[in-house]
């Protein structure tokens, strides 16, 4: 059964693609990413005039973040009862909401700018530490989930096993983690 899966999940100018390439490939993508992100919420000013829906983007991302959670637990279910097929649509609904949240995040902060927490006392240090870990996490995770889907698409699960194995726990904590910063945040504006 696991090779019936092989063959319909591997795409063969994957297959073929050096792991030197496509790994130095995922890193610039994500490095460009980071740098984008970086300069969108610390140097871009925000912009002059915004929409009404922009608002409501917070709560779409949370959501966003949750059903991401969702199906990052549904793909991991799957995969120990080694229900291959229903893991890999699990996953790449967790990546598709994962994607649309960095898109609506996008958004939000070209509109928005940065957003500072204004709580004080014991909720601080929390937040703030939540809010550090999850951003550092988030930087490292890109890559991981793009060379665990690179491995996967390109037939070799052995090193997609290895790598996802480390890359779930760190995914699946960014995911919760952002909800939670939405909640905590949401709670003090």
């Amino acid at each position: 059964m696991q090779n019936d899966f092989k063959r319909k999940v591997t795409i063969d100018a994957l297959q073929h693609l050096s792991t030197y390439k496509a790994i130095i490939g995922i890193v610039l993508f994500s490095a460009v990413a980071v740098v984008f992100l970086f300069w969108l919420l610390y140097f871009k000013e925000a912009a002059d005039h915004t929409f009404a829906w922009v608002a409501h983007l917070p709560a779409v991302n949370a959501t966003l973040n949750s059903l991401a959670t969702i199906l990052l637990v549904g793909g991991f279910y799957q995969i120990k009862k080694r229900d291959f097929d229903r893991h890999m649509q699990f996953m790449i609904g967790s990546f598709l909401m994962s994607t649309l949240f960095l898109v609506s995040y996008v958004i939000y902060h070209n509109f928005v700018g940065h957003t500072p927490f204004p709580g004080q006392g014991f909720i601080r240090p929390v937040y703030f530490f939540i809010l550090i870990t999850h951003i550092i996490l988030s930087v490292a995770v890109v890559p991981m989930i793009l060379g665990s889907f690179y491995f996967a698409f390109a037939g070799k699960f052995d090193v997609h096993r290895k790598l996802s194995k480390l890359t779930f726990p760190v995914w699946l904590y960014v995911s919760v983690t952002g909800v939670v910063i939405y909640f905590i945040l949401n709670a003090y504006v």
